[in-house]
């Protein structure tokens, strides 16, 4: 069943009071918010657009000064290969068609570090991926840019013009081999394991509202399938702290959220104040009942989201040429473009956290034909992606917000010859790249490294939980801080600030 598929089935009722999206969620999410919100606490109201509020996240009785107002969160499903895009290893041209054992490095199927960062589900007798030992070329060639002089390949002309506003870090590592891991990117923890509330997700709790008539944490373009909805979930930090999927449709950007045919504004809101009333008395049987709590403070909110998501996600309201600089006149990055420009648009109205997938489910996935797929993803994705950079660095909004690029996992050094294949490579968890730009952050800066077949992630390596600490960091939030009474969150869980990259 697709994503659409599945929505469709999703009833009115059940949509407004259990979805992540829905009305009841975030009302009693602004209500918690604004319980942990203290007087001393950093002041946000610096940024001065209208209908935002002051406040910074207290979760525990202590805050860290905020780098960050928001977070623009780019996924790209399926995995893209940390060699062809940014860290080319040029070992790979000089051996390819030899094999590990046969090149002067050692051999890094043998490496400790192979077992420690590999985690099957299927056994291990049956599981190959991962250890394909013939090395197969790069598929792109790569250059040096800007006065940093950071290499990426050539499959980035436009980004490759924006490498001193980045921090890039190569030495990223996770555990799931199969596409799970898209999951694993945003929660931390393999599909084997309890399952945790997404970065996302812990950002909207500890962080109070900047505006109060959108939600914190919005979704453009996923889950981009229904099993990976736990990527902007919030599981038992409560629903009204999930990501909220939003279309960019100024007529209906929020599934269920526009105002039937025929009913006026005055006759919605008498019914939102019925249904108030009527939750009222059901409140006095059960007044220890958050989630109708939280419903009877939705349909104000409700009604002030109807005016206020439409015009966040109207991109017509925006110039011709700052269109073009997201690439929406080209049927190629259209969509990318869209979604990323209506993310710009969110933060600048204060939306704490926006998840943006430019493309649908695994169309990074290259197990054949990755030269094919990669530069033609690659084109879908690099003006856009570009023109998110350049855009808020003119608008000021740098300063303002951080920019987090990242995939699930990388793609092997060797060649997967599944099925006979020669032209592909398949998951590789032991090592890949992310960057990220923006406010707090190093510009023009490369952090770890992978080894020179770009197999293992070297040195204090990061796991994927150690991105989610810095971007909670970046937000004022400690993420060792962030607890809920009776969940016992593990070191891992929390991560490592990568103190490296700040600025």
């Amino acid at each position: 069943m697709s994503c659409d598929q599945h929505s469709l089935q999703i009833s009115r009722r059940q949509n407004l009071a259990d979805y992540g999206m829905g009305f009841t969620g975030l009302a009693m999410g602004a209500m918690l918010a604004a319980d942990r919100t203290t007087a001393g606490a950093a002041d946000l109201a610096t940024a001065g657009a209208a209908g935002r509020t002051a406040g910074a996240a207290d979760v525990t009785g202590s805050v860290a000064a905020p780098r960050a107002k928001s977070v623009i969160w780019v996924f790209l499903s399926g995995g893209y290969s940390h060699m062809e895009t940014f860290d080319p290893k040029p070992a790979l041209n000089r051996y390819a068609g030899k094999t590990y054992s046969q090149t002067p490095f050692p051999n890094p199927v043998e490496s400790p570090l192979h077992k420690k960062r590999f985690r099957s589900v299927p056994s291990e007798e049956i599981n190959i991926r991962d250890v394909y030992p013939t090395i197969y070329p790069l598929q792109v060639g790569f250059r040096h840019h800007g006065e940093s002089g950071i290499a990426i390949s050539d499959w980035w002309p436009h980004l490759s013009r924006c490498v001193d506003e980045i921090s890039f870090v190569r030495n990223m590592w996770t555990t799931d081999n199969d596409h799970a891991a898209e999951n694993q990117i945003h929660t931390g923890r393999h599909r084997l394991d309890e399952t945790q509330p997404s970065i996302g997700a812990w950002c909207s709790y500890g962080l109070g509202n900047l505006n109060e008539n959108l939600p914190r944490f919005v979704v453009l373009g996923g889950p981009t399938r229904t099993d990976t909805r736990e990527s902007i979930d919030s599981y038992y930090l409560g629903p009204q702290f999930a990501g909220v999927p939003l279309q960019l449709d100024p007529n209906n950007p929020l599934q269920f959220g526009t105002r039937q045919a025929g009913q006026t504004a005055e006759q919605q809101s008498r019914e939102f104040a019925l249904l108030n009333s009527l939750n009222r008395l059901t409140a006095e049987r059960y007044p220890r009942d958050q989630q109708l709590q939280a419903r009877m403070q939705s349909y104000e909110l409700a009604f002030r989201m109807q005016s206020a998501v439409p015009e966040a996600v109207s991109l017509t309201q925006e110039t011709e040429e700052t269109q073009q600089l997201y690439g929406i006149d080209d049927d190629a990055t259209r969509v990318a473009g869209q979604r990323l420009l209506a993310a710009r648009r969110m933060v600048e109205c204060g939306v704490r956290f926006v998840q943006v997938f430019p493309s649908s489910y695994g169309t990074w996935d290259s197990h054949q034909k990755l030269k094919e797929n990669h530069a033609k993803m690659c084109r879908s994705v690099d003006r856009p992606i570009a023109g998110l950079l350049q855009d808020l660095k003119r608008r000021g909004l740098m300063e303002d917000v951080a920019v987090v690029f990242c995939t699930e996992f990388g793609r092997t050094p060797g060649l997967e010859e599944r099925s006979g294949g020669t032209t592909g490579r398949d998951h590789h968890p032991n090592g890949f790249t992310v960057w990220l730009a923006g406010a707090g952050l190093r510009k023009g800066f490369v952090h770890g490294e992978t080894d020179e077949l770009g197999y293992h992630a070297l040195g204090d390596a990061h796991y994927v939980t150690d991105l989610h600490a810095t971007v909670l960091h970046l937000m004022g939030l400690d993420p060792h801080q962030l607890e809920i009474p009776g969940r016992r969150r593990l070191d891992i869980d929390r991560g490592q600030v990568i103190r490296e990259i700040l600025s």
